[in-house]
């Protein structure tokens, strides 16, 4: 059993797939010490049959939702898809819709917030996989990747603020309707792991500008934010000072070069570049660690106690 965990949230995206009962994926999640979840999107209603009976008994609780949830299969509202930005309107409209009932969902469960991925400039292919690729096998600096990314850069400064509009437009209707509800329950928009998504902590930036007071802010994902500085989207340190009083909840992971959802420390071998995260890890209200099924028990244990460490310095 992994010590008491206390405020910190796990996301059942660590073990889901190793489960076919939900109460059994919950056991394991709290054999860590985890008093706190975040379900995420692909949890299902069969899943939640035997997930619901431990919370209405208390044995675990909600921090936070993943939209689209419960699961929809439907790759038109997936976490790759253009979501709150579509220009269909029926198809935004929709979208709409399931993040309501996302919301709804984490009213019930004394959630404080739902996870969500905006949208994205799209592409007629994955352009992010392509240059990732490059990345790997040739280097950020490699006049082919400079190439493709200076492509993907103009392509996409482009048509961001069309589709940052709408985005907006999206959580300006859904704030107003979770207002109206009375659900204490925030909007967490969530930094991504691939170039052409959004948004970047500049473009979130102009989204809570836009709906200031709104029960909306950043889902602050530092292995995505790691991602997208490594290809050279943004720098964390520089943007984050912007966006630091917006965070209404955090990822907790590490990118071991390009691939993420990583123990903090204990696989990058890394001991300083993630301490730029630690301020708002501190000041985060939500927390989560959002880990891959690779990271072990005695991984994920030692990750902890070496991030409580690293906070604790930070308030002396």
């Amino acid at each position: 059993m992994g010590k008491d965990k206390g405020i910190y949230s796990f996301s059942t995206c660590w073990n889901i797939k190793r489960h076919s009962a939900g109460s059994g994926m919950i056991d394991e999640i709290r054999e860590l010490g985890f008093r706190n979840v975040e379900l995420n999107y692909n949890v299902t209603q069969e899943l939640l049959s035997t997930i619901e009976p431990m919370i209405e008994r208390g044995e675990i609780g909600v921090s936070s939702v993943h939209n689209t949830f419960p699961h929809d299969p439907d790759p038109d509202y997936g976490t790759d898809s253009v979501l709150l930005g579509f220009e269909d309107e029926v198809k935004r409209q929709r979208a709409i819709e399931l993040l309501i009932g996302s919301a709804e969902y984490a009213n019930r469960y004394g959630a404080k917030a739902v996870v969500v991925h905006p949208g994205e400039v799209p592409f007629d292919y994955n352009i992010d996989q392509a240059l990732k690729k490059i990345y790997h096998e040739q280097g950020p600096e490699s006049p082919a990747y400079v190439k493709l990314w200076s492509e993907m850069l103009e392509r996409r400064e482009s048509l961001a603020e069309r589709y940052l509009q709408r985005i907006g437009d999206s959580l300006e209707d859904i704030c107003e309707r979770i207002a109206a509800k009375g659900w204490d329950v925030s909007i967490g928009i969530e930094t991504r792991s691939r170039c052409y998504q959004m948004p970047t902590l500049r473009e979130a930036k102009s989204v809570f500008d836009r709906l200031k007071g709104a029960p909306v802010g950043l889902w602050y994902d530092f292995g995505h934010g790691m991602m997208m500085e490594r290809m050279g989207l943004y720098d964390n340190a520089r943007d984050m000072e912007d966006i630091k009083d917006d965070v209404v909840g955090i990822h907790i992971h590490e990118t071991v070069g390009l691939s993420d959802h990583w123990c903090p420390y204990v696989h990058s071998g890394d001991m300083d570049y993630f301490d730029r995260f630690l301020p708002i890890i501190a000041a985060a209200p939500v927390k989560v660690y959002e880990l891959k099924a690779a990271c072990k028990p005695d991984e994920i244990e030692q990750s902890h106690d070496m991030l409580l460490a690293k906070l604790a310095s930070l308030e002396v």
